[in-house]
């Protein structure tokens, strides 16, 4: 029998993969688990989202083949929509990407730029799809520390110091993912210097922006970040439409045009109705974010109690979809920690050891959860 890609054994499935088949093992037992731990939103797009799909389905178009790189006017919404909040202006027709989700564009990316034994900077804690996505295209992970003490932000220092000879990408993720940390300008503005003076492709992780934050920031609006800078963004978290995958790539023309080669040879265009429901969550708004936000700081406040019951310390400044919650220097690992959460009282909560090893003293919570299950959640722990 043939056995499977060398590639392979350099990754794992991923953590959530794993652990909501156990997860779902335990309520298929009968136990009523309360899941904190994935970011999928439970609330709905807005109405006249759906209404712009159900209407595209009947366009003589809409069951055809797609455009590689998206509907003209989807593009051009994703170009108002980025210089309506983030005032930063992108040509519609060579800098901007619609995708099949943002987590796709990071495959696309890393296949875009990436040969074996490249290197790639990636924050620890991060998104851990970074590090497999660096591994499978069999590039070298090379971890740059965020740590609570300098406020989750890089260590220039450090950084500094690096051999950065056959680093090609560099993620970052502001608003942060798990942190919550918000997105800081003078932050931008040191690392578009430090990848212009090393020749390195910084790509800003953005689905974040919009959730629980004043104002949206983007890497693009600072000065010079063109030409050294891309951003992925998404609408899954923002416009609560993670099912639909719908994410976009913005940044100059020579990138956009490298990925575009990627992707064209690994789908054959976004749905049309999909494309339509993306145009119509683009034009939404301020007030939808505005009344979205509402909803989540009320979880949020929810949230801060329950993780006070457990004896973790939060950051009220932190933003986005998550709570990121330290342990007490007595609790066991995170593993441990949030398994005995799951098995003694029934809620699942995320332990931030996937994220890297600085995130192992630190668990992780979803607002994406009703008001309801969160009280509820708040009554087991006080039985």
């Amino acid at each position: 029998m043939k056995t499977t890609a060398h590639r392979l054994e350099s990754v794992q499935e991923y953590y959530f993969s794993r652990k909501l088949r156990e997860v779902g093992q335990l309520i298929q037992a009968g136990h009523p688990v309360i899941n904190m731990g994935i970011g999928s939103p439970d609330l709905a797009p807005h109405p006249e989202v759906i209404r712009a799909l159900e209407k595209a389905m009947n366009h003589p178009k809409a069951h055809m083949y797609q455009s590689y790189q998206g509907l003209p006017e989807l593009r051009e919404a994703i170009a108002t929509f980025y210089k309506k909040y983030y005032q930063v202006e992108v040509n519609p027709d060579s800098e901007v990407l619609p995708l099949m989700g943002s987590k796709e564009g990071i495959m696309h990316l890393s296949l875009a730029f990436l040969n074996p034994g490249d290197e790639v900077l990636i924050p620890n804690p991060g998104y851990p799809t970074y590090e497999s996505v660096t591994r499978l295209v069999e590039a070298t992970p090379v971890f740059y520390d965020l740590k609570e003490s300098n406020q989750w932000q890089p260590d220039f220092e450090a950084l500094e110091a690096l051999d950065t000879s056959r680093v090609k990408i560099m993620w970052l993720n502001y608003p942060n993912m798990p942190t919550g940390t918000p997105a800081d300008t003078k932050t931008f503005d040191r690392l578009i210097h430090y990848a212009r003076e090393r020749d390195i492709v910084l790509i800003n992780d953005n689905p974040y922006s919009f959730v629980l934050t004043q104002t949206p920031q983007s890497i693009l609006s600072r000065p010079g970040a063109m030409d050294v800078t891309m951003e992925l963004n998404s609408l899954s978290k923002s416009f609560n439409m993670a099912g639909w995958r719908v994410g976009m790539l913005c940044g100059k023309a020579a990138f956009i045009q490298a990925v575009l080669k990627v992707k064209s040879n690994m789908d054959s265009g976004m749905f049309y109705g999909i494309q339509q429901g993306a145009i119509a969550a683009l034009k939404m708004t301020p007030d939808w974010f505005e009344d979205l936000n509402l909803i989540y700081q009320k979880r949020r406040d929810l949230v801060e109690i329950l993780a006070l019951k457990l004896g973790t310390v939060t950051d009220p400044k932190s933003v986005g979809l998550f709570v990121w919650a330290k342990l007490p220097d007595t609790a066991p690992s995170a593993e441990d920690f949030i398994d005995k959460i799951l098995y003694e009282k029934y809620i699942f909560i995320t332990p931030g050891s996937i994220f890297g090893s600085n995130g192992a003293r630190y668990i992780r919570f979803s607002l994406c959860v009703t008001e309801a299950t969160i009280s509820e959640a708040i009554k087991r722990l006080e039985s």
